[in-house]
């Protein structure tokens, strides 16, 4: 306040009363009063007027500078004296404290009990106590490990932002003005800012561990230049803006504050953070600093030279000046200025430099597909991670998305570490609009690695990361190696039962190459069938147009209607075919208590269920909702199946019979023994036993006694269709005591096996034929004795591998070929031609298969491929195991293609004659057996082994007096290379087209188009990538595909192997014989026997359903010439496969038909049984064998009438595919009895059989005779 010359007071209002600074003389009025400048302070007091023309920053200044210098020197002080208080009086004082610690005071009490004397630590102890909980307060209270320290750190950020804010807010005002604390908002705000601070400083000055580092950081010599100034401005009753830009130092803490709450957790963006905050910490700072001596002026020029300049035009100054641009139009005039400049350019330009690139480079490299997914309410979604590609993306989204599924409304997450290039991220846009907690976890592997063991190992550790983090979810994931899947029962929650599956490469590609060998071209029908493939038309009649026809067929599962309940299996499935349009192959049965399991073709002893799911062969998924729709009443007069739509009836309801049945079943006894059963029940069942044993087929005898206890019908369940089965499955092979009948049981068959408890033939699970371990040199053959053995029938596999080779797990192929549904002398000999330093690897997983031997050597020599006769082998498999080895795509291939065109471009010597004869397909009881009247022997010989001696078995069966039926056994040309069966394997499958030198495919057509693979002659392990989707759909799909290819690995065979990596073999018991009852795939030839007439012009739906009705065979697509529909003189050998033909499709006599047919129990039976029933009949022929063939003057003119004899010669091309001839079947009421009798060859006949077999002494075919094993 001023007081005037007549006594009255005039009060400031707002920045109280203003004066002249240059002549310092106040004119109210008309009067004026000379006033001189002040040169000492005056302390403020309501009576002491602030004078603006009075300078004070030294003032504000020298508070700062006393407190850092005080400090600092108290600090120093304190060091000093403290030192040489310790050095100079109590320099033992340390040594004392030691023995005191170390040597405590021992005494002995009155009990004997030693105690030590520790009262001087505890009195130490309580003298420092008090400091180091005050100092561990202060720390837990700064620290940032706790919430309270966190909200203290975050608050102190915020609140010195405020404070830079208040500073931005100040300086469009004079540097230096008189202010009224009580009246000035700002001033109050910052002066409680500063408050904080201060109570902060203090804190962090208890907590420092170095006090004189402290006072040196920089966060306190900020708090040093900033919070004193402010008392000092409450006390004079004026502001200075001073050093208060220092306040925006405190940038640099922001990504500190943004990870302690838990914001930034990449590296790039933390250091994104750190540089942004401190370039623009020091470009607010340095501008501070400017903006202050140019509004200010030099002291030593007493403030004249001076400019006003705002604090923005001084951030834009230093802007320009940072980036060397300079425009001129705004500079600094003062010297600090100019000065401050000169150095700020040097380090401002190498700042600009440095930080701003790299700033730019992280902001322009921030992953566009960074950051964390959110999920949807309501909406799925899966994780795809692994090795993440354009070609694994692509053959992914290409099958998960396609249009023949059900509306996918599920979102995809692909989870990987490296962005994706313009292709696929171009992929992603594509598919954008389609793919938006996880339902599932897919995890793709890279199948082209150098090292599958390593790429296997890290899907491991993903699952085992995933499964740590959430152990519930559902992870499907590719393994390379079969022995690496082992890895994966390890993991605590890794459950199948719930979903979790492991699709291995290796195992289901050796898997699919095993089938081909047994009937060729299923590996291209089953890849297919699990791909989703969209229906190209295509008008003109060539072969692509009916193999693409079949293409567009996939697999599905549907629940059955309740109108199939109580069918029987063939009844159910042809009336889905000839009704519904559907192909029913398989069953897969459910009860609460039991587990499930999936059934193929099980024939009609299994009567269908309440809420039995189906697999089935179809289009696309609506037309196999057709069997969940159906109802006899209200669509049996429908011929269209598009018209079966769902109507309103009520289902069939289970009856107080099928409730009791399916009880007796699940408790696994007889209903004799059965508690499920009332008494009046087991009574009735009791009449009609006839002193053998009940077997479930029994039971199926008294449904009408059974029916009449039918007293309270309850409503059954209706089945609900979903996607993915979740329920709990078991092994796919197994045949549950629920639905399947024990073999052993079967009236009639009781004596069908010989279980010798002594004898090891079989592995533990009765699953896979098994001999004891056999040394490698006992297997191995030398060209010599392979050229002497008389190999015919067989398998050769030429596999490529050295001592560095990966290896590719060639018990995968075996397996499936020694499967226990096979009889012993119905096993094809597999010879291995490679590498001896690589079948070494391999033999450990080999030596307890039986029939296997090892030629050393190189597939690429002619000279090793004729000594096994590679021309009259059924198979000729071509893998390599260094094909991951090469870097350029078009050459991995290399060693596959040059062994497949070597072997094509052989010729061989046809003068071996009938010993080629074979059947080209199996064919069922009375279909190639001999006329007795035309056949030297009276029937088909069947030569096992080749042996010498007089006693060779012979089986002749006598078919029905005054009908002949000719043997199916025609000399099949395989002069030249062409005509041999081969199977290659491929990695890239643009190499597709150098295997056929006369086919036309381009290099871009897609592999399932082109010539080869239709065929069956090329198999590529992409084709496997379709499973992934294909299980996250329907796991159920993933067991049957295992069942159909690996011949019966199931979860407890895997366990097996994880423990020993080696098949076990067990000892014959009825259960594990009852696994042999499953079904097999095999190939059907039409060209003679009683689907002969069908063969010729008639149609495919009469054959379905006769093979169903009278053998139990289901059929299931077509293996046909390639140029069936041309009439050419020269017509191609080459075969394509034809999926699931429509019932009206016309067949030619040279087809040959894909059929599941069961287990044949007789085949199998002593040769020393001297005759049977009819219930057991049986015949086979075995390929290595000797056949006598058929003249064609001896034939049937019936049956060759009309036919082209090259139709026929074509027909039975493949018939070492498969070499089963026979199977239990349910023969018709009308069928003629046939009597079998096996009886020994005599010695003459012997000499006869043996005249076309090569002179010099034989070597048994692989070193074994049938009774081994």
């Amino acid at each position: 306040m001023l007081v005037l010359e007549d006594g009255n007071r005039s009060v400031g209002t707002g920045n109280s009363i203003m004066t002249n600074y240059k002549s310092g003389n106040f004119k109210p009025g008309t009067s004026s009063i000379h006033m001189s400048k002040m040169d000492v302070i005056i302390p403020y007091s309501p009576d002491v007027p602030c004078d603006n023309g009075q300078r004070m920053w030294w003032a504000f200044l020298a508070s700062s500078m006393v407190t850092f210098f005080g400090g600092l020197f108290i600090i120093l002080l304190w060091r000093t004296l403290k030192y040489l208080w310790t050095v100079c009086c109590h320099c033992n004082v340390k040594k004392k404290d030691v023995q005191r610690v170390s040597n405590p005071t021992v005494v002995v009490g009155a009990d004997g009990v030693v105690k030590t004397d520790d009262k001087d630590a505890v009195v130490a102890a309580s003298e420092v106590g008090w400091m180091t909980s005050v100092k561990d307060w202060a720390g837990v209270m700064i620290s940032a490990q706790t919430l309270t320290g966190r909200v203290l750190v975050v608050l102190v950020f915020a609140l010195s932002i405020g404070a830079l804010v208040i500073y931005f807010i100040d300086s469009s005002d004079e540097i230096e003005s008189c202010q009224n604390f009580t009246q000035d908002l700002t001033l109050q705000i910052d002066m409680a800012f500063n408050v904080f601070f201060l109570l902060y400083f203090g804190l962090r000055f208890i907590a420092a561990n170095d006090k004189l580092w402290f006072w040196l950081e920089v966060n306190s010599v900020v708090d040093f230049f900033t919070v004193p100034p402010v008392f000092v401005s409450v006390y004079l009753n004026r502001s200075w803006l001073g050093l208060r830009f220092l306040r925006a130092l405190r940038l640099i803490q922001f990504s500190e504050i943004l990870q302690f709450l838990n914001i930034l957790k990449t590296s790039n963006s933390i250091k994104l953070v750190n540089l942004c905050s401190i370039f623009i910490s020091t470009w607010l700072t340095a501008a501070g600093f400017i903006h202050l001596v140019e509004n200010s002026g030099d002291p030593w020029e007493n403030f004249q030279n001076s400019q006003s300049l705002s604090y923005w035009e001084c951030v834009y100054l230093l802007m320009v000046t940072m980036s060397t641009v300079g425009y001129g139009d705004v500079c600094a005039k003062t010297t600090l200025g100019r000065l401050f400049m000169v150095f700020f350019i040097l380090g401002g330009l190498a700042m600009f430099a440095s930080y701003v690139p790299e700033i730019i480079e992280l902001i322009g490299n921030r992953k566009k597909y960074g950051g964390s997914y959110s999920a949807v309410n309501g909406r799925k979604h899966i994780v795809v991670c692994g090795h993440i590609t354009l070609e694994s993306v692509s053959n992914f989204l290409k099958d998960f998305l396609h249009k023949d599924r059900d509306d996918v409304n599920v979102e995809i997450v692909f989870l990987h570490n490296i962005s994706p290039n313009l292709e696929l991220e171009a992929l992603f846009k594509r598919h954008f609009t389609q793919i938006e907690s996880a339902d599932a976890c897919l995890i793709l592997a890279n199948k082209y690695c150098a090292d599958p063991d390593a790429e296997d190992a890290s899907n491991i550790m993903r699952v085992i990361s995933i499964k740590n983090y959430h152990p519930k979810i559902r992870i499907i994931t590719q393994m390379l190696q079969y022995h690496n899947k082992a890895h994966l029962l390890n993991i605590p929650s890794w459950n199948w039962k719930e979903g979790d599956d492991a699709i291995c490469l290796a195992e289901l590609k050796l898997g699919f190459i095993a089938q081909s060998c047994l009937a060729q071209g299923l590996s291209t029908m089953l890849a297919n069938l699990f791909s989703m493939r969209s229906f190209i038309k295509i008008e003109e009649d060539t072969w692509q147009k009916y193999y693409l026809e079949g293409v567009a067929n996939e697999m599905y599962t549907e629940y059955l209607s309740s109108a199939f309940v109580g069918f029987s299996f063939p009844e159910v499935c042809e009336l889905c075919y000839v009704k519904l349009k559907l192909l029913l192959i398989a069953i897969e049965y459910k009860s609460d208590i039991r587990e499930s399991s999936t059934l193929i073709n099980p024939g009609n002893h299994v009567k269908m269920e309440e809420g039995t799911l189906g697999f089935f062969i179809a289009s696309d998924a609506k037309e196999v909702k057709r069997a969940l729709y159906y109802c006899k009443a209200c669509h049996d007069d429908i011929t269209d199946p598009k018209r079966i739509k769902k109507c309103g009836c009520k289902r069939t309801k289970m009856s107080v019979y099928k409730r009791m049945k399916l009880a007796c079943f699940d408790c696994g006894r007889s209903e004799h023994d059965c508690a499920c059963m009332s008494g009046s029940v087991r009574s009735n069942v009791d009449t009609h036993r006839q002193g053998y044993a009940l077997s479930p087929l029994s039971v199926n005898d008294c449904t009408a006694t059974l029916r009449s206890l039918d007293e309270e019908p309850q409503s059954a369940l209706s089945p609900k269709k979903k996607q993915r089965n979740g329920g709990m499955r078991n092994s796919p092979n197994t045949s549950p005591k629920v639905i399947r009948h024990d073999p052993l049981l079967i009236p009639g068959h009781d004596q069908m096996e010989t279980m010798d408890v002594n004898v090891k033939k079989y592995d533990s699970t009765g699953m896979f034929h098994w001999c004891p371990s056999k040394d490698i040199e006992k297997v191995m053959l030398t060209r010599s004795e392979a050229a002497m053995t008389v190999l015919s029938g067989h398998v050769v596999v030429c596999i490529f591998g050295d001592v560095k080779s990966a290896l590719v797990g060639l018990r995968n192929l075996v397996m499936p070929l020694r499967a226990s549904n096979f009889h012993y002398h119905e096993l094809k000999p597999i010879v291995f031609v490679g590498s001896l330093e690589y079948l070494k690897r391999e033999w450990e997983t080999l030596h307890n298969f039986p029939k296997v031997s090892i030629l050393p050597g190189t597939p690429l020599s002619r000279a090793d491929l004729r000594a096994v006769n590679i021309n009259l082998c059924d198979m000729c498999v071509i893998l390599s195991a260094n094909q991951n080895n090469i870097d350029d795509a078009s050459l991995q291939d290399k060693e596959c293609i040059l062994a497949s065109l070597n072997i094509k471009s052989m010729l061989f010597d046809d003068s071996i004659g009938v010993l080629q004869a074979n059947s080209q397909g199996f064919t069922p009881p009375g279909m190639d057996r001999s006329s007795p009247e035309n056949s030297p022997v009276h029937g088909l010989v069947r030569q096992p082994s080749i042996t010498t001696g007089a006693n060779i078995p012979i089986i002749t069966e006598l078919a029905k007096p005054g009908k002949t039926l000719p043997l199916v056994s025609f000399s099949q040309d395989k002069s030249s290379g062409n005509n041999i069966p081969m199977i290659t394997e491929l990695v890239n499958d643009s190499n597709v087209q150098f295997l056929d030198q006369d086919d036309d495919d381009d290099p871009d057509t897609e592999l399932y188009l082109t010539q080869p693979f239709a065929c069956g002659t090329a198999f590529a392990v992409s084709v496997l990538d379709s499973l992934m989707s294909a299980t996250y759909f329907n796991d159920n799909i993933l067991t049957l595909i295992r069942t159909l290819v690996t011949g019966g690995a199931t979860p407890e065979l895997e366990g097996l192997l994880a423990e020993e990596n080696a098949l076990r073999g067990g000892y014959s018991t009825p259960q594990t014989l009852a696994n042999r009852d499953r079904c097999r795939v095999a190939q059907l030839a039409l060209n003679d026997g009683p689907f002969a007439e069908l063969g010729d012009g008639g149609c495919y739906g009469d054959l379905f359903c006769k093979a169903l009705k009278t053998y139990n065979m289901l059929c299931f697509g077509i293996y046909r010439l390639r140029d069936a529909h041309i009439t050419s003189p020269t017509q191609c050998t080459k075969r394509y496969v034809i999926t699931n033909p429509p019932y009206e499709f016309e067949l030619v006599p040279s087809d040959l038909i894909f059929c599941l047919m069961q287990f044949d129990h007789n085949a199998g039976q002593s040769r020393s049984s001297l005759s049977h029933s009819s219930h057991s009949s049986h015949t086979s022929s075995k390929k290595s064998s000797s056949v006598h063939s058929i003249p064609a003057s001896a034939r049937p003119p019936g049956r060759s009438k009309g036919r082209d004899p090259r139709d026929k010669q074509n027909a039975t091309r493949t018939s070492r595919r498969v070499q089963e001839k026979t199977w239990f079947t349910d023969e018709p009421e009308n069928a003629f009895p046939r009597n079998i009798q096996i009886k020994p060859m005599n010695t003459h006949m012997a000499n006869q059989v043996n005249q076309y077999k090569p002179t010099g002494n034989p070597i048994p075919t692989i070193r074994e005779v049938e009774d081994e094993c």
